[in-house]
């Protein structure tokens, strides 16, 4: 059985390496349009029950993951000058572009096949000379779009304005924080997902 899989992040790799690891006779192909180091993004965060998911999957990511994340358990809270910290929440942060690079090793070790810096403008094209499609190509999808009448999708589009920051800050829980003034009510979540880095991202209304 011949299966493609139209992008290579996170989701597309992980599905890869399942597949392959379900039946290692099944081909399986990841077209990716960037660089195998290419990101975009700063860090990701895993709960303790995606962790465990994750383990029961395929215990060689998990070990690959667990051997480069950084560990909280706590949310830092911050409002009016007032912190509140809860604790007993597990998560882990780490590198979006190592997370990438551990999915790419573990889906080239079991045999799958990944093409970088092919941008699939058709994906119709891809569709052809395989047994099962697989559209993991983003919350902008051509896939999605072009079978719209098909897959009918909803999409609800908000008006939130938001920037996505790093620093080299280090925090010692999961941080969210709350700030007004005259321009209206902004807020942070912050973590840090290696060692001397973290990322921050600050949303707050159209106005």
């Amino acid at each position: 059985m011949r299966t493609h899989i139209l992008g290579g992040g996170p989701a597309g790799l992980y599905l890869a390496i399942l597949l392959k690891k379900s039946d290692p006779r099944r081909e399986v192909h990841v077209f990716e349009r960037n660089a195998p180091d290419d990101t975009f993004g700063w860090g990701v965060v895993f709960s303790d029950e995606t962790l465990g998911n994750l383990e029961g999957a395929d215990p060689e990511t998990y070990r690959a993951i667990t051997d480069a994340f950084a560990y909280w358990d706590s949310l830092d809270i911050h409002y009016r000058g007032t912190c509140i910290r809860s604790s007993g929440h597990g998560f882990c942060g780490m590198s979006r572009k190592r997370l990438l690079g551990i999915l790419q090793a573990r889906a080239k070790e079991l045999g799958v096949e990944i093409t970088f810096r092919h941008d699939v403008e058709d994906p119709a094209k891809i569709r052809e000379g395989c047994d099962l499609f697989v559209a993991a190509d983003g919350v902008n999808s051509r896939t999605r779009a072009l079978y719209e009448d098909r897959f009918r999708p909803s999409i609800d589009r908000r008006k939130c304005r938001y920037i996505w920051l790093g620093s080299h800050k280090s925090l010692p829980a999961f941080t969210f924080s709350f700030r007004e003034n005259e321009h209206g009510i902004f807020q942070i979540h912050a973590y840090q997902f290696e060692e001397g880095t973290s990322t921050f991202i600050v949303e707050c209304d159209e106005q």
